[in-house]
């Protein structure tokens, strides 16, 4: 389909080539840095990059490259993404609330102090001379756009985010398919931390700010602390606490810092702060997950460079069913269990269930509520599903 719409344009007289390769050495950064290579991109100044579902507007590049044409300290311009099946179930809208915080604080914040903030790997456009400068995409993690953007900010390069151009784009609305998404955004950093860590420290180019800056602050705290502490504090030391009385956890851990991060989280999706409970709650389960993938990255153990393409759906399912009403799919239990969920469920009904008997901190309201939030996960009862029959 893209090499007929390409073929189109070229019919047209517009200068557009269709290029594939023919393996998966390198996974995305390896295709990127194969497309780099054609001969025709020696006469270009600028490269957009765009994954396959996402739909730039016609403008996009209208809008885009004045930022690098009238400023050559700028290395990159990152657009916003925008989701077109953000309502297609609780799942999504959950992704939803995370990435708009995620876009509106972190990128928005970052770009106008001037500060260092991440590529998100696509709907950008990159200057080519920064790029080559950088060290072009490498393949050594499965973040190669954090891997380029953290070597391009300390080669000194500029960062501009467009909060005002967004690019429509899909969320992965199977839990699979989120799953293994968020290993590989959660692997990947904590892996490239330990890969940079002391070159980052070595380079003497740049200020001791913007090392503790990047070191402590982009990485260690946002890509590995913040994974680490949400699963074992809220889902392991603080159920546990209720099974010895003589250890108290404070209010302002337990209950004032969770509600004002939670409140701050609902600035980027106003539409659904009544869902803020439900986004605790599915966040603190996928929090276990991130965090198997963090330790996972850190130790270099068996998964760590594994690249699962996210699968979208689009209109899989209403053409599988060729626009009639489809036939209720046989399920099987053994596609739908995810027995760690269901564990971890498992325990920290106990512990509700102790606090209800014996402790005086009412933690068991918290306690029964994430529990059901594992179980719900650990049958299968998240996003679409989509049986493999």
């Amino acid at each position: 389909m893209v090499e007929l719409e390409c073929q189109r344009w070229a019919s047209k007289g517009i200068n557009i080539k269709y290029e594939i390769r023919q393996n998966r050495n390198g996974y995305k950064a390896g295709a990127l840095k194969e497309g780099m290579k054609h001969s025709y991109v020696n006469l270009c100044d600028y490269v957009a990059i765009f994954d396959a579902d996402f739909q730039p507007e016609p403008n996009f590049l209208r809008r885009t490259i004045p930022f690098l044409v009238h400023n050559p300290e700028v290395a990159l311009v990152q657009a916003r993404w925008k989701f077109v099946n953000a309502d297609e179930c609780l799942m999504t809208r959950m992704q939803e609330m995370s990435l708009d915080y995620h876009f509106l604080v972190e990128q928005e914040v970052g770009s106008s102090t001037y500060a260092f903030f991440g590529f998100n790997g696509t709907a950008g456009v990159w200057r080519i001379s920064a790029l080559n400068e950088a060290g072009g995409w490498k393949a050594r993690t499965t973040v190669e756009d954090m891997d380029l953007a953290v070597r391009a900010g300390l080669k000194g390069g500029k960062f501009v985010y467009l909060s005002d151009l967004k690019v429509k784009s899909e969320l992965p609305s199977t839990f699979k398919a989120f799953r293994y998404q968020q290993h590989r955004w959660s692997c990947g950093p904590a892996n490239l931390f330990k890969k940079m860590a002391m070159e980052i420290m070595r380079n003497k180019k740049v200020s001791t700010w913007k090392k503790f800056y990047v070191i402590y602050s982009f990485f260690f705290v946002r890509k590995i602390v913040a994974h680490v502490v949400t699963f074992v504090f809220y889902c392991v030391v603080m159920p546990a606490t209720v099974l010895v009385p003589e250890v108290e956890v404070p209010k302002w851990g337990a209950v004032y810092i969770p509600s004002i991060i939670t409140l701050l989280n609902a600035v980027g999706t106003p539409r659904s702060i009544h869902l803020l409970v439900f986004w605790i709650l599915f966040e603190n389960v996928m929090s276990m997950h991130r965090t198997k993938a963090t330790l996972t990255g850190l130790l270099e153990a068996g998964r760590v460079n594994e690249w699962v393409v996210t699968e979208k759906l689009g209109d899989a399912l209403k053409t599988k069913s060729g626009g009639k009403a489809a036939r209720k799919p046989r399920i099987k239990i053994s596609e739908r269990l995810h027995f760690l969920e269901l564990l971890v469920g498992a325990y920290l009904f106990f512990c509700g269930c102790y606090d209800l008997t014996y402790g005086r901190n009412h933690y068991f309201i918290y306690l029964f509520l994430q529990s059901i939030a594992f179980f719900v996960v650990g049958i299968g009862y998240v996003g679409t599903f989509v049986p493999n029959s």
